[in-house]
């Protein structure tokens, strides 16, 4: 490459700042550039197509400014390329090594002073050992298959002077910045090629090595030793890259988590002896996923974090009213909850338990709550839950370990202090892998939940701040210790009025929005819905409705999705057409006054329902048939009943002996729907009652309460959900014990103004009002007894 005279280069040339390289002496770069520095250039061309170079060392975050090497490399503009979109490529021939004196003007080209540092000559002896030994080297290099570069061959043939051997060395070594720099401020020649001899000696080491690790692992052999060498290899290759080996990167990143994060002293201790253990494991046995997944789940605990309470209970009255229509009981529990947080910090979370039908809004009054305390909100569903380890979590004695459900949600969660909300608790499974139910224990126990050990992590997590909240339909399958834990709230069944509300306020905006109508003005008048609730639900909550209500709103989306004339205004003409037939009729209303047929109420897990107890007697001795699918609870119910009603024939004036030559038979009709409970006992009296006096029951008056042998009759639970029932069956008088009376003031004052509510102390009482005098009887004798059938002879 011709070399430019030392006197024709200016003293001021245009720099140009230079990123992430460095151009020598005797190097043809390209180079690309960008509009912001094309002024540069053009002035470059007009100087002699002259231009300074100098690597950009450092950029200053807050002002941008870029620190310039003092010392680069004059180079020539050899050709450009112009792009028609803007900016060039250029070819520079890099001449001299210069020194920048000081600036002149930055904007819009920076410009320097500069001075030319002299070439030394260096023919010297030692640089001459040093020139053979590189020729050595390079053959070495050569013979383990790397490619030697022609200029770096023109140059050692033609024996050239040892400061340009260096700079043509250093171009094709693969430096860093950093070194690439220090090999160009290095002015004496002696000094570069010696710097250089070292990089090749290194190179030729590496070289030695990787060929000695393949030869060994190759006589060896076996996968693991095969292994050994490609992620030897790997790491040298990721070393000589400048890229951090995956398993040194892992460690960094782990030990950075346990230093900065926020974990008792007592756990920071378990993961710095567990992250000493990973250093000591071969990244390539199954052991070192198991530690290294443990360390990272202990690390991303959320121990002492949690969101901050929202104390104000203005707003969270708001927020339950918005939410949820009536629920008061609930509601105040809730502000309660909040005044007593208020004056003490430190406040354990309750136990809640919402017991209810299905339909009733308990889950998603969970979320009200979360959103009414400023808190996340978890919800897990335990319904079929039959493996303990959901709960407390698998032990590390396998790969596939995990924590229990309850730590998996709150590291999701990424707080202490969340609402967790347990679904369907009694429905919780059992069998050979333990009992959920039991594990719950000290998860749902205040006194003791304040250090559960989940088996997975093995350390105590405080869980007394998290807010449980668990549901279920009936308390009757959870087992007593664990709903000893709970503080049970009851959420009883909605009537006609409360569900009109609920429909106004809440479902037919949600289902607008859900079905695409937003923009339309869809509107359902209060007959309408009415009508929905009586004609095409029976059911205690609103799940049903809300499904009629979308039904209705899907049809609307139809019509306007074709273009044709849609309904702005669904009237209850409206309904029958677009929902089909009334799908329930009033059970009581098709109904006649019969004898030995009394109705009854139950209380299930989907809400309050009616039932029909029958009796009828036929020739026998003595039997006592029960059919049904009785549960045993109302199988004694009957047992008691009939040996009350015997021991009390004068009362009610029958034969003392009609059970000598008599078979009772009681039936509760459904017989495929499994019947259990304590509260038919007073209805199969006055159906026994009614069949040996022969007096019709009045099938508009339904009972529910429970009978003694002495003619005690007891309180029963879910009063309101079997009112609500009987109301919907078309029922408008009800028989209850008078110690439920206290339970009445649960109703609204609707059901108390259109239902007549009678509060009975004895079974004379229940007779008075339930049955009709015998004169008025519909169907005749209380006994049918069929004529003996004449068999002809031989038959």
């Amino acid at each position: 490459m011709p070399q430019q005279p030392l006197d024709l280069i200016p003293p001021v040339l245009p720099i140009y700042p230079l990123h992430d390289q460095v151009i020598f002496p005797h190097m043809v770069f390209p180079l690309f550039v960008d509009k912001p520095l094309l002024p540069t250039v053009e002035e470059a061309l007009t100087a002699d197509r002259l231009l300074g170079v100098m690597t950009v060392l450092a950029v200053d975050p807050l002002s941008g400014r870029e620190q310039l090497a003092r010392i680069g490399t004059v180079c020539r503009i050899s050709q450009v390329l112009r792009f028609p979109e803007g900016g060039c490529k250029v070819l520079l021939e890099g001449l001299h090594r210069i020194r920048m004196i000081a600036t002149r003007q930055s904007v819009p080209v920076l410009t320097a002073a500069v001075s030319l540092i002299p070439v030394r000559a260096n023919r010297n002896p030692v640089a001459q050992a040093l020139m053979q030994s590189i020729a050595a080297l390079l053959k070495i290099i050569q013979s383990f298959g790397q490619p030697v570069v022609e200029e770096v061959q023109r140059a050692l043939e033609q024996n050239d002077e040892a400061g340009r051997l260096a700079d043509i060395l250093a171009v094709h070594l693969n430096l860093e910045l950093k070194e690439q720099q220090r090999l160009l401020e290095l002015l004496d020649p002696l000094e570069r090629i010696r710097e250089i001899h070292l990089h090749l000696a290194a190179e030729v080491q590496r070289l030695q090595l990787q060929n000695q690790t393949g030869t060994d692992a190759g006589r060896r052999g076996g996968r693991n030793q095969k292994e050994s060498l490609l992620r030897e290899q790997l790491r040298q290759l990721q070393n000589e890259l400048g890229d951090e080996d995956p398993h040194q990167a892992d460690l960094r990143h782990f030990k950075l988590l346990v230093e900065q994060g926020e974990m008792p002293d007592y756990v920071r201790s378990v993961a710095e002896k567990e992250l000493a253990r990973l250093e000591r494991i071969n990244p390539s046995s199954p052991e070192y996923t198991v530690a290294r997944t443990y360390i990272d789940t202990l690390c991303h605990v959320p121990w002492q974090r949690g969101t901050e309470d929202l104390l104000d209970m203005d707003r969270a009255e708001q927020v339950l009213d918005e939410d949820h229509y009536d629920l008061e009981e609930i509601k105040e529990r809730i502000l309660e909850f909040l005044a007593v947080h208020s004056l003490k910090a430190a406040l354990r979370g309750p136990i809640l338990c919402l017991v209810g039908p299905p339909g009733v809004g308990k889950t998603s009054l969970g979320r009200s709550i979360a959103r009414a305390l400023g808190r996340k909100f978890i919800r897990i569903s335990l319904g079929g839950m039959k493996d303990e380890a959901e709960i407390r979590g698998h032990r590390r004695t396998y790969i596939g370990a995990l924590p229990g459900r309850i730590m998996q949600e709150i590291c999701r969660a990424e707080a202490n202090n969340p609402v967790f909300m347990l679904d369907e608790v009694d429905k919780i499974g059992q069998d050979f892998r333990g009992d959920p139910a039991a594990a719950l224990l000290e998860v749902l126990d205040p006194e003791q939940n304040d250090s559960f050990t989940d088996h997975y992590l093995d350390v105590p997590f405080d869980l007394s701040r998290v807010m449980f909240i668990t549901t279920a339909n009936v308390m009757d399958t959870v087992p007593p210790p664990l709903r000893d834990r709970m503080e049970v709230l009851r959420l009883a069944g909605y009537s006609d009025e409360e569900k009109l509300h609920i429909a106004f306020r809440y479902l037919v905006d949600k289902q607008r929005q859900a079905n695409g109508l937003e923009d339309y003005a869809l509107v359902f008048e209060e007959a309408a819905l009415f009508k929905i609730i009586k004609d095409y639900t029976r059911e205690a909550g609103v799940r049903g409705l809300e499904r009629q209500i979308a039904s209705v709103c899907r049809k609307v989306a139809r019509d306007i999705a074709r273009h044709r004339p849609s309904l702005d205004r669904i009237v209850a003409a409206d309904v029958e057409r677009l929902l089909g037939p009334r799908r329930y009729f009033s059970d009581v209303a098709a109904e006649e006054d019969r004898v030995g047929v009394v109705t009854g109420l139950a209380w299930t897990e989907s809400g309050g329902d009616i039932m029909f107890v029958e009796a009828s007697a036929m020739t026998g001795s003595k039997g006592l048939t029960l059919t049904g699918s009785l549960g045993g609870v109302m199988q004694e119910s009957a047992k008691t009943a009939l040996s009350y009603v015997r021991s009390r024939h004068e009362e009610f004036g029958f034969d003392a002996d009609f059970f000598e030559h008599r078979d009772i038979h009681i039936h509760v009709p459904s017989g495929a729907i499994p019947k259990d409970g304590p509260s038919a006992g007073i209805t199969i009296a006055t159906a026994l009652i009614s069949l040996l006096t022969g007096r019709p029951a009045r099938c508009s008056v339904a009972l529910t309460g429970e009978l003694t042998l002495s003619g005690r009759l007891l309180p029963v639970g879910g009063v309101k959900e079997k009112i609500l029932a009987a109301r919907r069956a078309g029922v408008r008088t009800v028989l209850l014990p008078a110690r439920n009376g206290e339970n009445l003031r649960e109703l609204g004052e609707e059901a108390r103004r259109e239902m007549e509510l009678i509060l009975v102390d004895s079974m004379t009482e229940v007779v008075a009002h339930a049955l009709l005098p015998a004169a008025t009887a519909t169907l005749a004798p209380r006994f049918v007894e069929r004529p003996p059938v004449a068999v002809p002879p031989g038959s």
